[in-house]
């Protein structure tokens, strides 16, 4: 993905242009890896915007949720915290069964708070696939 492209999209996050951002997921496959940055941002406002779009995405049982959560489960072993939580967080919403093993390793993370995402994810995960 282009850095001009990347930008444009953590802008218009950043601003709270989902419905944008979203719009261009339904059209535009090329955009997908812009998820795995948008979790890592810098900027909380980015990182939460990319959570609603999860969210979004997965509310209209978008296609192609699987190829999306394979490009984030690589966060869950960021060296920063906020994005191991919000990583997981992300595959509870999107993830499937592939996932869970990659989840598990976070259930001896020193953070406490990120175990407990990790539970909670594999548990909806589990949940979905019944």
């Amino acid at each position: 993905m282009e850095q001009n492209l990347y930008d444009m999209i953590a802008d218009y996050m950043e601003k709270g242009f989902l419905d944008n951002i979203i719009d261009m997921f339904k059209y535009e496959p090329e955009v997908y890896p812009a998820v795995l940055r948008l979790m890592g941002d810098e900027r909380m406002r980015v990182r939460i915007g990319a959570i609603a779009l999860l969210e979004s995405l997965a509310g209209m049982n978008f296609v192609h949720l699987g190829e999306i959560a394979d490009s984030i489960a690589p966060l869950l072993k960021s060296e920063t915290t906020l994005i191991r939580g919000d990583s997981a967080y992300g595959l509870g919403i999107i993830g499937v069964k592939r996932h869970i093993p990659q989840l598990q390793c976070l259930l001896n993370d020193e953070i406490p708070d990120i175990v407990e995402t990790a539970i909670d994810s594999i548990a909806a995960i589990e949940q979905r696939e019944a």
